[in-house]
């Protein structure tokens, strides 16, 4: 498999991390945590970017890395990634205003055991942004699908302020229910669970940068600490990490835009990788800062939270070694 990218792909990649380097500096995530509305502006930067929601998963997961680097907050990611791909898969005529960037939304799918599967459930837990979005689909047991413009939520307080999940009663949503197919359902939660990844690994990378830049700055001992064969082991293992996780990634999200067979093992691959990464890189990360990295002042935890978090959404490392092994087994 080629893993070397086309030349829009370069253009797509870099248009994207120069996008958000220049909207969405460390202050706005910061000033998110308290003011949700000042992501705003990003997102109506960001609509022109939403036909990426339908189309190659190598795309997606291009710009939301990028996504990812800057932990960019707002509705983007639950639109393109969790929203798109369903509408796409319940064949909604909705699907083309959304990839127009004229509506936003997300998906009601996880129950109270967390997991992303149809069930029956009148509650549903870990709804990205479902107050700032304009539609809410509704997954059920069939499967079936219903889009809802607004239902009951309720903010749930988690690690990660850039990231706002909700649970919401779904109860009144049952009305035009339209029923999906099993293998679409499946194909849209492996593309959110992949895009997820992605995004995983540009946090990830986040970190490393963020690390090797304070390991060549801080000076103890008249050294800097980027000197000191600890700290190099510990950079070497975060690099390796990383690369790891990026490779696994898009060899996913390349299975996935082929058809193969082998992409819902892949996916598990990605999600599993990503994740062991962002608990090796973070806690690393963490210890390379040392006293700094624990404070609110310094912008180290803002990434940490992110990556400890989207490591636990959609399932975390654990839940998706065990998905591989029932494959195995």
């Amino acid at each position: 498999m080629d893993f070397s990218l086309t030349d829009d792909q370069e253009l797509l990649r870099d248009t994207a991390r120069n996008i958000l380097a220049r909207e969405c500096p460390a202050s706005l995530v910061r000033a998110h945590i308290d003011d949700p509305t000042v992501a705003e502006p990003l997102w109506s930067r960001l609509r022109e970017y939403c036909g990426l929601g339908s189309g190659p998963a190598v795309d997606l997961c291009l710009f939301v890395e990028a996504t990812g680097y800057v932990a960019a907050p707002g509705p983007f990611f639950a639109t393109v990634a969790l929203f798109a791909p369903i509408l796409e898969a319940a064949e909604s005529d909705l699907l083309e205003k959304v990839l127009a960037g004229e509506v936003s939304g997300t998906v009601a799918m996880a129950g109270l055991d967390g997991l992303w599967a149809a069930n029956r459930e009148p509650r549903k837990t870990f709804v990205p942004e479902a107050d700032r979005v304009d539609r809410v689909v509704v997954v059920n047991s069939g499967p079936t699908v219903t889009v809802a413009e607004r239902l009951p939520a309720r903010l749930v307080r988690t690690v990660d302020h850039s990231r706002r999940l909700f649970d919401v009663e779904t109860a009144a949503a049952v009305a035009d229910a339209q029923a999906i197919a099993p293998d679409a359902l499946d194909r849209a939660v492996q593309r959110a669970t992949i895009a997820l990844s992605a995004e995983l690994v540009g946090t990830c990378r986040r970190l490393f940068d963020m690390s090797l830049s304070y390991a060549k700055e801080r000076v103890q001992f008249d050294r800097p600490i980027g000197s000191f064969q600890a700290i190099q082991h510990k950079l070497a293992d975060m690099a390796l990490d990383l690369e790891r996780a990026w490779a696994a990634v898009y060899y996913a999200a390349m299975a996935l835009d082929a058809g193969d067979d082998e992409r819902a093992r892949a996916t598990h691959v990605a999600k599993a990788t990503a994740g062991e990464a962002a608990r090796r890189i973070g806690k690393d990360a963490a210890q390379i800062h040392g006293g700094i990295g624990y404070t609110w002042e310094h912008d180290l935890h803002l990434f940490l939270r992110r990556a400890f978090a989207s490591e636990a959404w959609l399932g975390n490392t654990d839940w998706h070694h065990d998905r591989l092994a029932d494959l195995i087994v």
